[in-house]
C-alpha cells in the first residue's frame, strides 16, 4: 500500500467530513437533527470503503480523484461557484431545522435517499468503466477515448450521476429552500460540460468520431 497516497487520501476524507458536518450542524444549533445524520451516513458511509477498494485495485485512479486543482481560469471560477452553492445550501438546511421553516414530510426524504444511493452506484459503475477520470480538465498519458457502457448512452455519465447526487442532497436533508439553491448546478454543470467537450476535441484523438457516436451529452433523447 501507498503510505503517502493513503495519508493523503484519508486527510481529504476527513477533512471533508469535518467541513460539511460543520455546515450542517453548525447552523442547526445542534447534534439532535436526525436528517443530517442520515445525509452524513449516505454520504461518508460508502465513500471510506470505496476509497479503501480503490486505493488496492486502481490507485492510479483513486490520485487522479484526489486532484482538484484546476489551471483553467474558466473552470477556477466553476470550481468557486459550486463551492458557493454546497455552502448556502447547506447552511440553509441547518437554518431550516432549527428554526422549523418548512420540513419536508418522511416519504420524500426517504425517496431523496433512495435515489441518492442509486446515483452513488452509478457514480460507482462510471468510475469502473473509466480509469480515465479525473477532476480536473485534462488528457492523461496514453488516454483513450471510453465508449462502453454508461458512456454508450451519454458523453459525460459522470456529469449525469451528480445531478441526481446533488439534487437530491437537500431532499435528504429535508429542506425545499436549499433544493432551490442546488437548482443552480445543472447551468453550472452544463458550463463545464461545454468547455471539457471542446477541450477534449481538440486534444483527444477519436473524440469527434465518439461525438458523433454518441448523440446526447447528458440526458439521453433531451440533450
Amino acid at each position: 500500500m501507498n503510505k503517502q497516497l493513503f495519508t493523503q487520501a484519508i486527510a481529504k476524507f476527513a477533512a471533508g467530513v469535518l467541513l460539511v458536518g460543520l455546515l450542517i450542524f453548525w447552523p442547526a444549533g445542534t447534534l439532535h437533527y436526525p436528517h443530517g445524520w442520515l445525509f452524513m451516513t449516505l454520504l461518508f458511509g460508502p465513500m471510506f470503503p470505496a476509497g479503501l477498494f480503490m486505493m488496492k485495485k486502481s490507485p492510479d485512479l483513486l490520485r487522479s480523484r484526489l486532484k482538484a486543482k484546476e489551471t483553467q481560469g474558466e473552470q477556477k471560477t466553476v470550481i468557486a461557484l459550486s463551492g458557493l452553492m454546497f455552502m448556502v445550501g447547506f447552511l440553509l438546511c441547518g437554518f431550516n431545522h432549527r428554526f422549523g421553516w418548512h420540513v419536508l414530510p418522511r416519504p420524500v426524504v426517504i425517496g431523496a435517499s433512495v435515489i441518492f444511493l442509486l446515483a452513488y452506484a452509478l457514480y460507482a459503475e462510471v468510475l469502473r468503466e473509466n480509469t480515465w477520470l479525473s477532476r480536473t480538465i485534462e488528457v492523461q498519458e496514453n488516454q483513450t477515448v471510453v465508449d462502453i457502457g454508461l458512456y454508450g448512452i451519454v458523453r459525460h455519465p459522470m456529469y449525469a450521476v451528480t445531478l441526481l447526487l446533488f439534487l437530491s442532497m437537500p431532499l435528504v436533508l429535508g429542506s425545499i429552500y436549499a433544493f432551490v439553491v442546488f437548482l443552480a448546478y445543472p447551468l453550472i454543470i452544463i458550463k463545464r460540460l461545454l468547455a471539457e467537450e471542446a477541450f477534449l476535441e481538440e486534444h483527444l484523438p477519436g473524440y469527434r468520431a465518439y461525438q458523433q457516436k454518441v448523440r446526447w451529452r447528458l440526458l439521453p433523447f433531451i440533450w
